[in-house]
């Protein structure tokens, strides 16, 4: 099993955490991508977990329904502990019940006395009541919480209202509400901002002095959003930066062990398992922490539990020049590419006449593997950080890249076809008196950079199979301290 979760006969989305009794059970929809072998239909399957690193496979949690039921697909909802038992609400979609004028999307229910046996209840669906002004097709994702200033259960769901234009404004989260998590009173949204499609995979969290409510959109972008709030009644303030990944870390949703919270979403694969392909549903499981800043926006750096399994074993670094002059000792590599930039102390006195690219190899190990670095530059610097998968011939690659002058990080590739730009970006603030703290988790296909603990990317790397890493900078100089590269034991 890899490093990042994904069933061995398809792919998994829409993780749904939950922690109980010292354990993580992380509930997904499995896609086979084989009807003629597996039928149709999605699934929930369950996995359990001590750290968040090593993963038990419980098998089906939800069984799909089948082709004439609600719940063909058993889509996305939550799981929690109330009343003495065990609750998961989900989405029971049938697209085929839409061509019979009937709702292609209903709130179900089942309960467990264990966690591990199931029972889907026999309550009828929670549908969209139309006359309140919600469409009718589009009401999913059910997350069901204790409010107990209000005294009662609260649902939020992925909804839309049934006017306006369609490709934008109508997108809403949903609320509903009861005293006995059976039967349910409809309200007005419990948040209409204008602003998207739809609002999936809604969660909400209460950290410190603040409430914090994610969902997840494809209109815009698709990624997963945040915004704030001192009450549940809001106002939803945006952040500076509203999210915690890009596109390649989608459904994102939260749980906490009393302790820590972590962020459980999903790389999508991409379609014809190449690099510029595009993006797919389903993939593999990416968990981050999320840590509550000082002014309450929230960053995500690696579990600590990951970095612990990672760090079992250091691999040997092997330089070799490529591009340029770089001075090396120990665990610290500089360089400097350009002719007009105030050197850093220790830096190589230049790349060459007229040269502003210095590339260095440092080796290649196997995977998965662990590369660390605290990156300083020198103002003005262009750009620099971390090689992956560099090709025998130095033409193809994967860039970890700090991009001060657009104070952003940035996972590229090399070569891109035609004026495709770069593939994902994250803003950074970054200052050049102050390292930026850079880690890559490589493993197989999969790729996961943080910088500064404060922000992730994800992203899936098909074209460059495997080959060394190493260090970059271009028009600038750099010097990269703490250089570590590790595996497991």
């Amino acid at each position: 099993m890899g490093l990042f979760y994904r069933p061995d006969d398809g792919v998994a989305g829409d993780f749904v955490p939950f922690y109980a009794d010292g354990l993580w059970h992380v509930f997904y929809l499995k896609d086979y991508r084989d009807p003629a072998g597996h039928g149709e239909g999605m699934p929930w399957f369950h996995l359990v977990s001590r750290d968040l690193v090593h993963f038990e496979d419980w098998g089906e949690a939800l069984p799909r329904g089948a082709v004439d039921e609600q719940d063909l697909n058993v889509f996305t909802g939550c799981a929690l502990a109330a009343e003495g038992r065990y609750f998961i609400f989900y989405t029971g979609h049938n697209a085929h019940l839409a061509q019979q004028g009937r709702p292609s999307q209903g709130i179900m229910r089942a309960t467990s006395d264990d966690l591990r046996s199931w029972h889907k209840d026999d309550l009828p669906p929670l549908y969209a009541p139309t006359a309140l002004g919600y469409e009718r097709d589009d009401w999913r994702d059910p997350f069901v919480f204790w409010n107990e200033e209000a005294g009662d259960y609260w649902m939020l769901l992925a909804a839309r209202r049934a006017t306006g234009p369609w490709w934008r404004y109508r997108g809403c989260t949903a609320l509903a509400t009861s005293r006995d998590l059976e039967i349910w009173q409809v309200r007005e949204p419990f948040w209409a901002p204008e602003l998207y499609v739809t609002h999936e995979c809604p969660d909400l969290f209460r950290q410190g002095d603040w409430w914090y409510l994610l969902y997840s959109t494809y209109s815009e972008r698709q990624v997963t959003h945040y915004r704030m709030s001192p009450s549940l009644q809001g106002p939803w303030l945006a952040p500076p930066n509203d999210i915690l990944d890009a596109q390649g870390h989608y459904a994102a949703k939260t749980a906490s062990d009393g302790q820590e919270r972590y962020l459980f979403g999903w790389l999508p694969t991409r379609e014809g398992e190449t690099d510029a392909g595009r993006w797919q549903w389903g993939g593999n499981l990416v968990v981050h922490q999320v840590v509550t800043q000082d002014d309450g926006t929230l960053s995500a750096q690696p579990p600590a539990s990951l970095l612990r399994h990672l760090r079992g074993r250091s691999l040997p670094l092997t330089p070799r020049e490529m591009i340029g002059s770089w001075r090396l000792e120990g665990d610290t590599a500089w360089t400097a590419a350009a002719d007009a930039v105030t050197l850093l102390p220790g830096a190589a006195t230049g790349a060459g006449p007229g040269t502003t690219n210095a590339m260095l190899r440092l080796g290649e190990g196997p995977e998965p593997m662990l590369l660390e670095a605290a990156v300083r530059y020198a103002p003005g610097t262009q750009a620099c950080g971390l090689l992956l998968r560099l090709d025998h011939e130095s033409e193809g690659w994967y860039e970890v890249r700090l991009e001060p002058a657009r104070q952003r990080l940035v996972i590229d590739r090399w070569h891109r076809p035609g004026t495709e730009p770069f593939v994902l970006e994250q803003p950074l603030p970054m200052r050049a008196d102050r390292p930026v703290q850079l880690r890559a988790i490589v493993d197989g296909e999969c790729l996961v950079a943080y910088a500064d603990d404060r922000v992730a990317l994800s992203y899936r790397m098909y074209d460059h199979p495997r080959g060394p890493w190493g260090l970059f900078a271009r028009e600038g100089a750099a010097r990269f301290e703490g250089l570590a590269a590790h595996t497991p034991a």
